[in-house]
């Protein structure tokens, strides 16, 4: 029997680990820009950014929707880093 294969690009990845891949390839003034969100803005970290992201829906969308849409862009990973090594 085969297996079943998720299509949704966002199986498996946490919420985490998104924002820590959009923070590493943009850094936060350039999510800031491309997401009007004042947590990306003022003082901004992962911790108080995945609360924020974690009570407003309609932010943590816009932030799912950036990530699948950047999904084939090469990250600014070190070369020989790997980006998700602490999450596998």
């Amino acid at each position: 029997m085969a297996e079943h294969v998720s299509k949704d690009p966002l199986h498996g990845v946490t919420l985490e680990a998104l924002l820590t891949d959009l923070v590493a390839r943009f850094g936060w003034e350039e999510l800031a820009a491309r997401i009007n969100i004042n947590c990306f803005k003022k003082d901004p970290s992962i911790k108080s950014s995945l609360k924020f992201l974690r009570r407003t829906p309609w932010a943590r969308k816009e932030v799912e929707d950036l990530y699948v849409s950047t999904l084939g862009e090469k990250s600014v990973a070190a070369p020989g880093e790997d980006p998700w090594a602490k999450w596998k």
